[in-house]
């Protein structure tokens, strides 16, 4: 059994990624895995103040005390990490990048600072379509996952998605099923 982490940067709890996520956690449950979701938007989560005083208590990384308290452990179990969103100007949402900066405290919790190694999944809802809209998100997650010694298990991007709704008969969910289904 694999231990799934979704972080939901995504606002609409109803919209286009949440569909994704649906379908992700559909696939993935039927394979016997069991999945975590954090809503980031709902929650209350500060940016990185870039103290580097975090990592003196394992249970507690950050000196920064807010629900990201939620996060850590289920971080640390998790054997894959889902990151999902809708694209915003190319890139992730700040509510995901700011969760995503907010796990190096666990980092410094390792005493030679080393980034805990995971599978990771990208999912995204985005307005464009095609390759060069694709690209400088893609480029930033196969850079994350690079850097970070992370294996990358798929990302699924679905274009054309503006208003509440718009995924909805999309071959991109049952991609994102499939994919879910065969983490194994």
């Amino acid at each position: 059994m694999t231990k799934i982490l979704i972080l939901n940067g995504g606002a609409r709890l109803n919209g286009n990624t949440a569909g994704l996520i649906e379908a992700f956690i559909f696939g993935a449950e039927s394979s016997g895995n069991t999945v975590t979701r954090f809503d980031l938007d709902k929650m209350d989560i500060n940016g990185c103040k870039g103290c580097l005083c975090g990592g003196k208590d394992p249970a507690s990384p950050c000196v920064q005390k807010d629900d990201m308290l939620k996060i850590y452990p289920v971080y640390r179990e998790a054997d894959v990490l889902v990151f999902a969103g809708p694209m915003y100007y190319w890139g992730i949402t700040g509510q995901l990048k700011t969760a995503l900066d907010r796990l190096f405290a666990v980092t410094e919790s390792d005493p030679n600072w080393a980034t805990p190694r995971k599978k990771t999944v990208l999912l995204m809802a985005a307005e464009g379509t095609g390759e060069a809209n694709d690209k400088p998100v893609v480029d930033y997650y196969k850079s994350l996952t690079n850097f970070l010694g992370w294996e990358d298990l798929g990302y699924i991007i679905a274009g054309g998605n503006l208003r509440v709704g718009d995924i909805k008969g999309k071959p991109e969910l049952e991609q994102a099923k499939k994919l879910g289904a065969s983490i194994k």
